[in-house]
């Protein structure tokens, strides 16, 4: 029996939990024992956003039945701080002088929000300052729809994936939003120029301002934001989204090789071979950070080394795809974006319709996929996608395949899919499980994702398993 701690009950940890009752579903070689440091049950992350819109009541964030842990002999132990780990007696000691015993240790203690260095958003005992909240917690959520009325003046600190999303969610509420950005233009690491410039434009039509290449000087509640340039801009709330920093304090404070993460290799173990981390908190070569489908890939991997399912399973790196979770706005970045049009080295292809809001860019190396950016284009996306994740040869005719028109079978309905593509990235659910756990029972959306956890990460690749359960049903009458 493996004496494990599993620090941190976040997306990573609670999923890692998952995949090893999976593969050892009475504990008879895993014992587990998972320490949470919020006081709520896992919750999906992704989906914050939409809180904050109000399309989604926060319980239904939930990714774990209350009753899960006791179903599955896993000690659950939520609102528990780890205060140290003593490597040398393998034991974790919390807050409250509880000491436990480990044989194997995961840290899964995720990322923390980066606050800017900015007068006025602490106040002198380093408490956010009233008015202002991060975005990273249920709680934050909570507190930001506390405060976001109709006609509220609020002010999002970051132009990034998070904070637009954010945005998004609060001008729905009828708030007037700023997004406050110090580069010049939005999400500069997942856009080119001309894609931030009309995804500019259509948040905009949305009803959010943008300041952007004037960066935050100083807060002070009630007279709102100054920036750089001597400007400034009413805030009765203030949401900080300007990154996360991996949570290494406790990984370093026990010795652990920590860099921007904690160090991690291919089986996800740390410089302390009885260690192992995972998810936002760990760094590993092939990147990943900041992304579910990633960490539920080490969660997969790593509890496949464990339990002793599959001692060949390793971690190689991601090819992440990021989607804009902003209701109204169809916008996908995957790999290399930032390749310009007469590159040498790559064929790179560019249309652009600003009058209807639509911009895409392919990036092509030895007739594959390198990267895209998809704005207002899902069709075109979802084919892209699909390309870039099995590294196969993209059609010879890449304007069709930018304006969506190429692969019609991806087109015309999900009997044309073959068994092995991809559904749901995030979950690496492909259309034969979800064919088979249809003929096995799980009748509709709910039941599909129950079994195969279709649908619960970022929640883009719903509407294809609606249309998918309704050809199975058609199929079948």
């Amino acid at each position: 029996m493996i004496e494990t701690v599993l620090v941190g009950y976040g997306m990573a940890g609670a999923r890692f939990a998952e995949e090893v009752r999976r593969r050892d579903p009475h504990g008879e070689r895993v014992s587990l024992t998972v320490l949470g440091e919020e006081p709520q049950h896992a919750y999906n992350r992704i989906l914050l956003s939409d809180v904050v819109a109000g399309a989604l009541p926060g319980h239904r964030l939930r990714l774990q039945d209350e009753r899960w842990a006791a179903q599955h002999a896993v000690d659950l132990r939520r609102g528990v701080r780890v205060s140290s780990v003593d490597r040398v007696r393998h034991r974790v000691t919390t807050d409250d002088g509880t000491v436990l015993p480990y044989d194997r240790l995961v840290l899964a203690t995720g990322a923390r929000p980066v606050v800017p260095d900015v007068q006025g958003l602490l106040t002198e005992s380093g408490a956010l300052a009233e008015g202002v909240t991060t975005f990273r917690t249920l709680e934050d959520c909570h507190r930001i729809v506390a405060l976001a009325g109709r006609g509220t003046p609020a002010v999002v600190l970051g132009g990034g994936p998070l904070g637009l999303e954010v945005a998004r969610g609060l001008a729905g509420r009828g708030c007037e939003v700023t997004v406050v950005h110090p580069r010049e233009h939005l999400m500069e690491r997942q856009l080119d120029e001309n894609a931030a410039r009309l995804l500019r434009r259509e948040l905009e039509s949305l009803g959010i301002a943008f300041r952007l290449g004037a960066p935050a000087a100083g807060y002070l509640p009630g007279a709102g934001v100054k920036l750089a340039d001597g400007q400034r801009v009413p805030a009765e709330l203030l949401v900080i989204s300007a990154g996360v920093r991996a949570d290494t304090a406790l990984a370093a404070a026990a010795g652990l090789t920590v860099d921007r993460g904690v160090v991690v290799d291919d089986e996800l173990t740390t410089s302390d071979r009885d260690i192992s981390a995972l998810g936002d908190c760990a760094q590993h070569p092939g990147g990943g950070h900041g992304l579910v489908e990633p960490a539920w890939q080490q969660a997969a991997v790593l509890a496949d080394l464990l339990t002793g399912h599959e001692p060949a399973a390793r971690y190689r790196g991601a090819r992440p795809v990021l989607r804009l979770k902003a209701r109204g706005v169809d916008l996908a970045s995957l790999g290399e974006v930032h390749v310009p049009v007469h590159a040498q080295d790559a064929e790179v292809v560019r249309v652009e319709d600003p009058a209807r809001g639509r911009y895409a860019k392919l990036v092509l190396r030895d007739e594959r996929v390198a990267g895209a950016i998809l704005l207002g284009s899902p069709d075109a996306a979802a084919t892209i996608t699909q390309l870039y994740d099995r590294g196969t040869p993209a059609p010879a005719d890449r304007l069709a395949l930018l304006l969506g028109r190429a692969l019609p079978a991806e087109a015309q309905g999900p009997e044309h899919l073959p068994p092995s593509a991809v559904v749901c990235r995030c979950n690496s659910v492909d259309k034969e499980q979800l064919v088979t756990a249809w003929r096995k029972g799980a009748r509709d959306v709910e039941e599909l994702a129950s079994t195969t956890r279709a649908t619960t990460g970022c929640g883009s690749c719903t509407d294809n398993v609606c249309r998918l359960a309704e050809w199975l049903e058609r199929e079948s009458a």
